[in-house]
């Protein structure tokens, strides 16, 4: 509680010294203050928010640390990961996922509905980021890649998100043919080897360097997105016209 009492009690102080300087005269002038202001206000509840979701015990640092990353643009490292969508679109989506998330599952039709809906507007990238207790995502990762060898990654992944629930090998098979696949080089391809355990290494090590704790986590434009949404995705559409 002190802690909000002194956050509420510095924006106050702010409010004040601002308050107590001569008005500005012209409408320029006060459009800028009024803007200052509702910075310094969105800033000050930022801190409470963050205060108030991880309960007192958080030190002020904790906070700033979590606030800096969640401000923070991350490099990403895009290209050479499964993406879909313009390449220059004003809008990219990184999806750290994995295939045994039921979250992960029942958010995927509306990023393939999203995505088709907006092909130039939006480019949404795939990281693997399999959770260590989902056992079966890294062979499920491992089968998407080998649809990715014959260019239907994406018509694989929609297809198989829904069996989240049954991730084996016959899964994995049908679901090839399901899509149009040479099954026989699928089978070949689709094993967990050393090169795919590194695909999956290097996105699981750049997650964690991001902050990733779950599944699914976005990033939109570099940003960490904690509440990630449809209204959210509608809005940055909107605010492109």
């Amino acid at each position: 509680m002190k802690k909000i009492i002194t956050l509420s009690l510095l924006f106050l102080s702010i409010v004040s010294c601002e308050a107590a300087k001569p008005a500005p005269q012209t409408p320029e002038a006060l459009q800028k203050k009024a803007d200052s202001l509702a910075t310094e206000l969105a800033e000050v509840k930022s801190v409470l928010g963050f205060v108030l979701e991880r309960g007192m015990n958080s030190s002020f640092e904790q906070v700033k640390k979590e606030i800096e990353n969640a401000n923070k643009i991350w490099d990403l490292q895009v290209e050479g990961s499964p993406s879909i969508g313009n390449p220059k679109a004003k809008i990219v989506i990184v999806e750290f996922s994995e295939f045994q998330c039921p979250y992960c599952a029942r958010i995927s039709p509306y990023l393939d509905s999203i995505t088709r809906a907006n092909p130039d507007k939006i480019r949404l990238v795939y990281k693997n980021f399999p959770l260590s207790f989902h056992t079966s995502a890294p062979a499920a990762a491992a089968a998407a890649m080998a649809a990715q060898k014959q260019g239907k990654f994406w018509e694989y992944r929609w297809e198989l998100a829904p069996n989240f629930q049954s991730l084996n090998d016959s899964t994995f098979i049908e679901i090839a043919k399901k899509v149009g696949l040479n099954v026989e080089k699928f089978k070949k391809d689709m094993i967990l080897d050393a090169d795919k355990q590194a695909i999956i290494d290097r996105d699981m090590k750049l997650g964690m360097e991001v902050g990733v704790q779950g599944t699914p986590n976005f990033y939109v434009n570099g940003k960490r997105q904690d509440r990630f949404s449809p209204d959210f995705i509608n809005k940055l559409l909107k605010d492109l016209y």
